[in-house]
């Protein structure tokens, strides 16, 4: 990789680079942390008042509700330990961008976008934000091309 290539993509070259071929850069561990941060407050300031007062929960928001919170206390291990828990941003990546292409794109196509669709877009869309800054270089190493865990 061209060294103005890594730079952009926040991986040293040369010396600096571990022993996988990529480090990612200390400004993008602190974005990393930034966003863990984000999602440890803001989900938590909302789903710990939640745990703690739940008297119209269904089993379906039940289960909804205590993987938000789990989500906001492992965001808390993210900031200490961000690209450990780079899994944890990339299921929010994937699981956000599914619901974005497979279900409020076709309602929003077939002009059937209602109230509530509209809101949770506003909820989940801004994950959009969070994409250029992943260390994406680091990603592809560690989980492309490393090789697995032994089977036996």
């Amino acid at each position: 990789m061209a060294q103005t290539e890594a730079i952009a993509a926040g991986i040293p070259a040369g010396p600096a680079a571990s022993r996988s071929g990529a480090e990612v850069a200390l400004w993008r561990l602190y974005v990393l942390r930034f966003f863990f941060a984000v999602l440890a407050v803001g989900q938590g300031m909302i789903q710990l008042p939640l745990f703690f007062h739940h008297p119209h929960w269904t089993v379906t928001s039940a289960a909804a509700h205590s993987f938000l919170l789990a989500l906001a206390l492992l965001s808390l291990v993210g900031i200490r330990y961000p690209l450990q828990m780079l899994p944890l941003l990339i299921y929010e990546i994937a699981w956000k961008l599914i619901w974005l292409a497979g279900f409020a794109l076709p309602l929003w196509l077939a002009n059937q976008f209602d109230a509530q669709t509209r809101q949770s877009f506003f909820e989940i869309a801004p994950i959009v934000i969070i994409i250029p800054f992943m260390p994406w270089g680091y990603v592809f190493e560690k989980y492309v091309r490393q090789p697995g865990d032994r089977w036996r």
